[in-house]
């Protein structure tokens, strides 16, 4: 078995690299004739020409396995396979409704604040926090950072997940979370609405105000961010969410399962019903 690789002899040429001008064209190779060290090897020198720093790459990766368990996974989603009402009756429990419900009285004037700063309603914020993780109560502990590497070291998806494999980098760099911190769902999703690095970069915000991003601790930065990612991808204050809108449309860029979809407009509706 090899050993896993030391990125010490990369990090010092990365800096005379940059120096000199070079940059990565092109994302490591996938699966490399050296294996996952001589990808991570490669993947690290993207990483500090990029503007991550070293020190963070270095504490981050070296040692860094991949885990064939998240492989299997990523190639057999079962849950996507069911019916939408498979999918819901599974989801939208009569506790989770009672729940939800509970939460929305619990929060309301934080779900007025962001709704007026960002235009989106309790209840829908509220049906995706119960359908990611259970409002907080599942969130994953899965080490985040072997996952994404695990995922962008493969061939299938290599180019989107190193991608988010460098924004987890800069999650780190920027002093959101620690590597220790970033435990989650298999695929690399963060928090208690499970964001991946990408949308965490762009859409985590402090509401809360105490200088950090951070959807596993913070009520008030998680349902905010959940919030701002809506807003970002085009949510209408005022309008409806049922089905055929376009505010249903934001709910593909959460999530590309149409089952997924309509599973978080049917949960929104009930919350915004009075259950």
């Amino acid at each position: 078995m090899s050993r896993p690789v030391s990125m010490r002899f990369s990090l010092k040429l990365i800096p005379l690299l940059i120096m000199c001008g070079a940059s990565p064209a092109l994302a490591a190779q996938c699966q490399p004739p050296g294996g996952f060290n001589a990808w991570l090897e490669a993947f690290a020198q993207e990483a500090v020409a990029s503007g991550i720093s070293p020190r963070t790459v270095s504490a981050t990766l070296t040692g860094l396995t991949p885990d064939q368990k998240v492989l299997s996974l990523d190639r057999n989603q079962k849950v996507f396979k069911q019916s939408f009402q498979q999918f819901a009756a599974n989801r939208i429990t009569a506790g989770r409704l009672r729940k939800g419900a509970a939460l929305l009285k619990q929060h309301a004037s934080l779900l007025a604040r962001i709704e007026q700063r960002f235009g989106v309603p309790g209840p829908v914020i509220v049906a995706i926090w119960g359908l990611e993780t259970d409002f907080g109560a599942v969130m994953g502990k899965q080490p985040a950072i072997r996952s994404l590497a695990t995922l962008a070291h493969d061939c299938r998806r290599t180019e989107m997940f190193q991608g988010q494999l460098l924004d987890a980098l800069r999650i780190v760099d920027r002093g959101d979370m620690t590597p220790a911190e970033m435990r989650g769902a298999w695929a690399g999703e963060l928090g208690q609405t499970q964001f991946l690095p990408t949308s965490y970069i762009r859409f985590a915000v402090d509401f809360d105000g105490n200088g950090r991003r951070d959807l596993i601790r913070s009520t008030p930065d998680v349902l905010a961010s959940t919030a701002n990612y809506l807003r970002g991808y085009g949510w209408r204050p005022g309008q409806p969410w049922t089905e055929g809108t376009a505010n249903f449309a934001v709910f593909q860029h959460w999530n590309r399962s149409q089952v997924y979809q309509k599973t978080i407009a049917l949960f929104a509706t009930k919350l915004a019903g009075g259950v």
